[in-house]
C-alpha cells in the first residue's frame, strides 16, 4: 500500500453509525476525520424482527451523508460492515439494497465472532505492544463481544445477544429506573453470559479492557464527576446506579458527561456492565480507545497483499481440515484465473481482488467430498455457508458458497445470482476450469481464449486452436454440454471449435 492512500471504515452499529477516514502513512493509519450519528436501528426491530420503515429511513439518510463524504474513494479503500441488528433483521436484504446504493460501497453483514475479532484488532493496535494477556469487553446495542487475546492475536472470541438497547427496551421500557428493574436486568444478563467463567477463566487474562459505546458513556460520566480518567471501578458503577435511582427516570436524568442520546439506554448498558463485573469478579476495567472501526482499518491495510490477508489463512485452514486434494485445487485455480483474466474488467470490479476470491473458490470447490461424493458441491456450499472463517463477512461466505454450489451441475439453482456480472464471470471461469481439469492432470490450454461476444453483453465465447477438439474429444464433449447448460440461463456460452 502506498503512502497517502485514503482509507475509510463504516460501522453500522445497533445504536450509532460511524465513519472513520484517514490516510496510510508508513505502515500506520493517521485519522483525518471521524463522523458519528445516533441512528438507533437496534430499537427499530418489530415483534417479527423486521426493521420498521422509520428505522430503515434513518439508516439510509445517515448513509447518504456518509456516501457524499467518501464519494471518489476506490473500492479497496473502503470497508463497511453491519452488526447484530442486521444479523437479526429478517428484511435486511431490503435495507441493504438501498443502503449500498446510497453509500456507494458494498456493506458486509459480519458474524458475531468476526465482529469480536475486529474489535480485538482495533483494541490491540491502539495499546502499547506487549505480551499482556487481555480480556476485551464490548457492550453494544444488541450484542456484547468478549475476547481473550495476547498481543495482536485473539484466542477466544464470542458474541452474546445482550446489549444496551435490547436490555433497556426489555427491562426499562418506560425509561423508569427502579432497584427491582436493575436487579431483574442484571440477573437476566448473567443468565445469558453464565458460560463465561468456563470459556474465559480468570487465570487466562491479567487486564480487562472495555471498548466502545457503553463503556465510553460510563467513563465520560465518571470523569465528569471527578473519578479517575480511563477507568471504571466497582465503586464507580455503584455510584452511577445510585444517581440513576435518584433520578427515577431517563427523562429526569441530568448528569455532566451524559450525552442526550445515551440517557434512554444507559439503564440497560449499566446493568450488563454490572453483571460482567460480578461474573468476572472485577474490581476495575481499563478503557480501550480502539474498537470495531479501527479493526476494519487494520483489515483494509492487511488485505492489500495476499500474504497478509487473514482470509487466505482461513481458506488454507478449511482446505486442510476437510482434506482437500491440494494439487487438483491448485490446478483448477490456475486454469480458472487464466480464463478469468482474459475477460475485460467491468465497472468498479477489481480484477486482482476478484481473481483472489476465484482462487479461494477453486481451492475449496471439492470441500464437500469429505462428507460424500454424491452431490458433494451441495455439501461444500453448506459447509461454507455455516463456517466461522476469520476475516470473512457473512455475505462473502455466501458468495463463496454459491460459487462452490454452482461449479458443477445445473445452473438453474443459482438463478438469483445471474444479474451479477462479476459473479457470472467467476462462475463461468470456475466451471470451465473444472471441465478442463476433469482428468486430474494439467490440461493443455494453449490456444484456448475466453472472450465476450462482440456487441452482446450477455454472451461469452470460448475459442479453441485448430486440432484441439480432435486431440481432446472428452473435454470437447463436456464443453458442448456446458454450452447447453448456459443456454437455460439469461447468459449464452458459445464454443468456437475452429
Amino acid at each position: 500500500m502506498q503512502n497517502g492512500t485514503r482509507l475509510a471504515a463504516v460501522d453500522l452499529g445497533s445504536n450509532s453509525f460511524r465513519l472513520e477516514i484517514g490516510r496510510y502513512d508508513h505502515g500506520q493509519f493517521v485519522r483525518s476525520e471521524y463522523l458519528k450519528e445516533t441512528v438507533r436501528q437496534g430499537g427499530g426491530l418489530d415483534a417479527d424482527r423486521n426493521l420498521t420503515p422509520e428505522a430503515m429511513q434513518r439508516g439510509w439518510d445517515c448513509l447518504a451523508r456518509f456516501g457524499e463524504r467518501i464519494a471518489g474513494f476506490q473500492p479497496e479503500e473502503v470497508r463497511a460492515v453491519a452488526t447484530q441488528t442486521l444479523r437479526e433483521a429478517r428484511n435486511r436484504d431490503a435495507f441493504l439494497l438501498t443502503a449500498t446504493a446510497v453509500l456507494g460501497f458494498p456493506i458486509d453483514v459480519i458474524s458475531g465472532r468476526e465482529e469480536a475479532r475486529l474489535i480485538y484488532q482495533g483494541v490491540a493496535h491502539a495499546l502499547p505492544q506487549s505480551d499482556e494477556k487481555r480480556l476485551v469487553i464490548d457492550i453494544g446495542g444488541r450484542s456484547t463481544e468478549l475476547i481473550l487475546g495476547q498481543g495482536f492475536t485473539p484466542r477466544v472470541m464470542e458474541s452474546y445477544r445482550v446489549g444496551s438497547i435490547a436490555w433497556s427496551t426489555r427491562y426499562f421500557p418506560d425509561g423508569k429506573f427502579t432497584a427491582r428493574a436493575f436487579e431483574t436486568a442484571e440477573i437476566a444478563a448473567q443468565a445469558v453470559l453464565d458460560e463465561v467463567l468456563s470459556v474465559y477463566p480468570q487465570d487466562a487474562w491479567s487486564t480487562a479492557y472495555g471498548s466502545a459505546g457503553t463503556v465510553g458513556a460510563v467513563v465520560d460520566v465518571l470523569v465528569a464527576a471527578g473519578w479517575p480518567a480511563g477507568r471504571i471501578t466497582r465503586e464507580g458503577l455503584d455510584w452511577l446506579m445510585d444517581r440513576l435511582l435518584k433520578a427515577q427516570s431517563a427523562d429526569r436524568l441530568r448528569m455532566d458527561g451524559m450525552r442526550d442520546d445515551r440517557r434512554a439506554i444507559i439503564g440497560g448498558g449499566l446493568s450488563i456492565l454490572r453483571a460482567l463485573f460480578d461474573l468476572f469478579d472485577l474490581d476495575e476495567m481499563e478503557q480501550a480507545t480502539g474498537g470495531l472501526r479501527h479493526g476494519l482499518i487494520n483489515d483494509l491495510m492487511e488485505r492489500a497483499l495476499d500474504q497478509t490477508d487473514l482470509r487466505s489463512a482461513s481458506i488454507d485452514r478449511l482446505a486442510t481440515k476437510f482434506a482437500v486434494d491440494a494439487q487438483q485445487a491448485t490446478r483448477v485455480g490456475k486454469v480458472a484465473t487464466e480464463l478469468f483474466s482474459q475477460l475485460p474488467v467491468h465497472g468498479v470490479e477489481q480484477s486482482e481482488r476478484s481473481e483472489r476470491k476465484l482462487e479461494w473458490a477453486a481451492q475449496l470447490h471439492e470441500i464437500g467430498l469429505r462428507i460424500s461424493h454424491s452431490e458433494y458441491h451441495k455439501h461444500g456450499a453448506y459447509i461454507l455457508e455455516h463456517a466461522d472463517a476469520m476475516g470473512f463477512a457473512l455475505t462473502e461466505m455466501h458468495r463463496l458458497g454459491q460459487l462452490v454450489l454452482g461449479h458443477r451441475g445445473k445452473l438453474r439453482k443459482l438463478e438469483l445470482q445471474f444479474d451479477d456480472l462479476g459473479f457470472v464471470r467467476q462462475l463461468l471461469a470456475l466451471r470451465l476450469a473444472v471441465i478442463l481439469c476433469h482428468a486430474r492432470r494439467d490440461p493443455d490450454t494453449k490456444g484456448l481464449d475466453l472472450s465476450v461476444c462482440p456487441d452482446q453483453h450477455d454472451c461469452f465465447v470460448l475459442s479453441c486452436r485448430p486440432g484441439w477438439v480432435e486431440s481432446f474429444p472428452q473435454s470437447a464433449h463436456l464443453l458442448r454440454e456446458e454450452v447447453e447448460a448456459w443456454s437455460k440461463t439469461p447468459w449464452t456460452l458459445q464454443l468456437n471449435e475452429r
